[in-house]
């Protein structure tokens, strides 16, 4: 079992000054998830090499067991550093892909056509495809078969707009990915703010926020079964 998770390359957070980039609980939940299932997993981002971690998710109270065990672990923080290069991985050699989110993959990820490319040849290939938090919203452009929005008349969630404002960065990020998702035709449905909530549409699998991580991925790997 080998899943390819997808990581951003973008640091900088809007005009803000301030950076960003994936979140860390939302790579290391799905990781030991993915790991301790018996799966082989392989790290990538567009640039390759270290992507860069949002700080605020390396803060005190947004740490987890799995994020102190992420960060102590020398062969996962080898992994994280040598991130290969997005255009240089194959969905033939995979059998799943994971996103992790965090606010970057809005700037890169969403906009990015190896990544876009991969999303639709993977779920052609009737490979389960699964993202957390802001990363449904490198959904924007990616079409199906039928050259409609991935998600149109699909059962989605993700980052929602109250959870978005909680934050403080409804105005900062490039678009809102629950307006997205249903701009493009999708049926979103949330939990409350910060609770646990996955949605699975055939092979799309799609998680609300950071305590989502691990449910997502606990998703993705019962549909490779």
């Amino acid at each position: 079992m080998k899943i390819l998770m997808v990581l951003t390359s973008h640091s900088e957070l809007g005009e803000t000054g301030k950076k960003t980039g994936f979140w860390l609980e939302e790579l290391a939940a799905p990781y030991y998830t993915f790991i301790d299932a018996g799966a082989e997993v392989t790290l990538a981002s567009p640039q390759g090499g270290q992507p860069p971690l949002d700080p605020k998710s390396n803060e005190k109270d947004a740490q987890t067991e799995t994020t102190h065990r992420f960060e102590a672990d020398a062969s996962a923080m080898q992994a994280l550093a040598n991130t290969k290069k997005l255009s240089a991985v194959s969905i033939a050699d995979f059998d799943a892909v994971f996103y992790p989110g965090g606010h970057g993959p809005l700037w890169d990820l969403a906009e990015d056509q190896t990544s876009i490319s991969l999303i639709e040849q993977t779920l052609q290939a009737n490979k389960p495809v699964a993202l957390v938090c802001h990363a449904p919203g490198v959904l924007r452009h990616v079409k199906g078969s039928d050259e409609q929005a991935i998600v149109k008349g699909k059962s989605v969630t993700g980052f929602s707009n109250t959870e978005e404002n909680a934050v403080g960065l409804t105005e900062i990020v490039p678009f809102l990915v629950e307006d997205m998702l249903k701009e493009n035709g999708g049926q979103y449905y949330k939990a409350d703010d910060w609770q646990v909530h996955v949605q699975q549409d055939g092979l799309l699998i799609t998680g609300q926020n950071p305590a989502s991580s691990a449910a997502t991925a606990e998703a993705l790997l019962k549909s490779l079964k």
